[in-house]
């Protein structure tokens, strides 16, 4: 493969997906960019993102779109569901926030994001946009890739990246893995206008409140005009399609005992679609021959440190900068690639597996002991915790390059 010449075909239109796209193209590589629907789009609710993606987005060009887009919210706040007090909180609109991680946490509206990574890979002559274009199966011919789409095209290409997401087509083919692993949660979204929030809670903070089986999340968007809710709880029916009723008895008996701060926020929440929470086990490899795989393809994670655009969006600037180094070796750049990602992506999924089982809902006696033990951690402490995380990644250089 050289510049400008066989096109990576780049299957799923979402984030992970815009963004390889993009990395890619930005270095001179053709690309395909192919999504199943018609039009190119995401789901239309928050997304919060931390410093670790800033310097990808500095790679990528759209830094200052970004954060046009973006708030700054003074802190992220973790209340106690009973009685509404605070157990943990992560000071990001401070000054010492910013010293310690030279980059800024934010909040954005996931269609603006995409948006802006859309924008520009259309403002790319190498990238080339294909709606209407789901992948069935991929043939690896050891000197190209041959993809055939729903509706029986073929494409071929140097390579393909699965960021078709979950319930990836492509990591399917390569591992036949089936189903993804169920944790017995779901999740209800919400976007409403700032001014009907009546509810007496912050609205300058991402807040999630902590109860025994359950969580809220909420956060401003759009200069503070929108208010993202995230309801988030245990149900033996996860599995089953209801209706807007058998979802409202739901949430009223899981947050039954919750402060009347959190059944106000219930009171407002949008309940015609719910989504079932689930990940899968972290793997060493994620590529084979020339088929790779970034973002929820290769290391699907629950959304216990808000890190899944991120980590998606680090793969996409990694993969670049891996293919650029490999000099047309495919197979080598994809296994350098997995080789700079695979611990950090299994820690983001180990870490969020602990957090959401050991820290975010907690009852009884296990919440008391917790919030007691953090009750003694500062501000100091907390930024130093998140250290690994959101001090970010070195990128693949050739040896010998200067640091």
């Amino acid at each position: 493969m050289t510049r400008n010449n066989d096109p990576i075909l780049v299957v799923g239109g979402g984030l992970g997906g815009a963004s390889v796209s993009l990395a890619l193209a930005r270095k001179g590589f053709r690309v395909r960019l192919l999504e199943q629907a018609p039009e190119f789009g995401v789901i239309g609710y928050g997304i919060q993102l931390g410093p670790n993606v800033f310097p990808m987005f500095d790679r990528l060009g759209v830094t200052d779109a970004v954060l046009a887009k973006s708030i700054v919210p003074k802190a992220v706040l973790m209340i106690d569901s009973v009685d509404a007090g605070v157990i943990a909180r992560v000071p990001t609109g401070a000054a010492s926030f910013r010293e310690r991680f030279k980059h800024p946490y934010i909040v954005i509206h996931r269609v603006d994001l995409h948006r802006i990574l859309l924008d520009a890979c259309e403002a790319e002559p190498n990238i080339e946009l294909m709606p209407l274009t789901g992948a069935e199966y991929f043939e690896d011919q050891g000197d190209h890739v041959r993809l055939r789409t729903t509706d029986n095209r073929t494409i071929e290409g140097a390579a393909v990246v699965g960021a078709d997401g979950l319930r990836s087509t492509v990591r399917q083919q390569m591992l036949d893995e089936g189903e993804p692993r169920m944790v017995g949660f779901v999740a209800h979204r919400t976007i409403v206008p700032m001014a009907d929030v009546k509810a007496d809670v912050h609205r300058d903070e991402v807040v999630l409140w902590s109860g025994p089986g359950f969580h809220i999340v909420h956060y401003p968007l759009r200069a503070g005009t929108l208010f993202n809710i995230v309801a988030v709880f245990k149900t033996s029916t996860y599995l089953e399609r209801g209706d807007i009723a058998s979802y409202r008895a739901d949430l009223d008996h899981t947050y039954r005992n919750s402060h009347p701060a959190m059944k106000s926020l219930l009171a407002m929440m949008d309940l015609e679609r719910r989504w079932v929470i689930s990940d899968r086990d972290p793997i060493r490899h994620w590529s084979k021959g020339r088929v790779t795989l970034v973002g929820d393809a290769a290391h699907p994670t629950l959304q216990s440190l808000a890190q899944g655009a991120c980590i998606a969006i680090e793969d996409a600037v990694c993969l670049a900068e891996c293919i650029e180094l490999a000099d047309g070796d495919i197979a080598q750049a994809f296994r350098a690639y997995e080789n700079a990602r695979y611990l950090r992506t299994a820690r983001v999924q180990y870490e969020s597996r602990y957090l959401w089982d050991n820290f975010y809902h907690l009852g009884g006696i296990e919440r008391e002991v917790m919030r007691n033990a953090w009750s003694t951690r500062g501000d100091g402490d907390v930024l130093e915790c998140l250290g690994w995380l959101y001090d970010g990644i070195r990128l693949p250089q050739r040896k010998g390059a200067a640091a």
